[in-house]
């Protein structure tokens, strides 16, 4: 097989843990030079870009506080000066901000909406260009408390409904040039203060009887990225989760 005639670039917001992390590093076993953003998780970044390195891939380091408007430009300007393309954009930096919803004031919704929702917006707006050169993609993060009302969550769970609309908003806008599709994650996982009755009673919702992984997340990521005729989708990756109950017994 022919050598590519160009080298895939791709940018992950919240790269240096957790989910982003195993995406950054799948997105380099894939071949792509990836730019890891990360807010202040500096020592699991240099690990990450080391690691990145180590597999053949060229890395760079994009930090910054996504709630801050003007960091958007600053992160995609790193793909820019450092690669002079970028094929592939991935939301993934997140708050998961947990509390009742009556308690839940106006510097909560603010806080979780500039990050969560505002973000994905600017950094599309910011790296268009970029992506539109070169017929790229973007696939932003987003989860079941979309599509269920997750009252331990309220604010997240708003936020992450509005994200997967701004998805099709955003693919129908940057349509034909630039695709934009989104991945929906279950339980690939679990919170680190998660015991072993609620990774239990996670992997009792599932229809397939088990957790997913990271890697069932990357793999959507790389789906989506190369499917060129799919744009404005959101891929649930949730061993069935979203189908809920079974439903009544049959009479006996």
């Amino acid at each position: 097989m022919n050598a590519p005639e160009f080298q895939r670039v791709a940018l992950v917001t919240g790269g240096a843990v957790r989910v982003g992390r195993a995406i950054c590093l799948g997105l380099a076993e894939a071949g792509y030079d990836v730019v890891v953003h990360h807010r202040s998780s500096v020592a699991e970044a240099d690990e990450l870009v080391a690691r990145i390195r180590e597999l053949g891939r060229r890395a760079a380091l994009a930090a910054g506080d996504l709630r801050e408007p003007d960091v958007a430009h600053s992160v995609v300007d790193v793909a820019r000066s450092t690669f002079g393309r970028l094929d592939l954009l991935v939301n993934s930096a997140a708050s998961f901000r947990a509390g009742p919803l009556l308690e839940s004031d106006a510097a909560d919704w603010d806080e979780v909406m500039a990050l969560n929702v505002r973000a994905p917006h600017l950094l599309v707006r910011a790296a268009a260009d970029l992506l539109g050169a070169v017929g790229g993609s973007v696939v932003n993060i987003v989860d079941l408390s979309a599509f269920q009302p997750w009252t331990l969550h309220p604010v997240h769970a708003v936020s992450k409904a509005a994200l997967a609309h701004l998805t099709r908003v955003q693919a129908r806008a940057l349509a034909p040039h630039v695709r934009v599709n989104a991945v929906a994650p279950g339980a690939v996982l679990p919170p680190d203060d998660y015991d072993e009755e609620a990774v239990g009673a996670l992997r009792r919702m599932a229809p397939l009887g088990r957790l997913g992984s990271p890697e069932d997340v990357v793999r959507a990521v790389l789906f989506l990225a190369d499917a060129g005729y799919v744009t404005g989708q959101v891929l649930a990756v949730d061993g069935g989760r979203l189908l809920g109950p079974p439903g009544p017994s049959a009479p006996e």
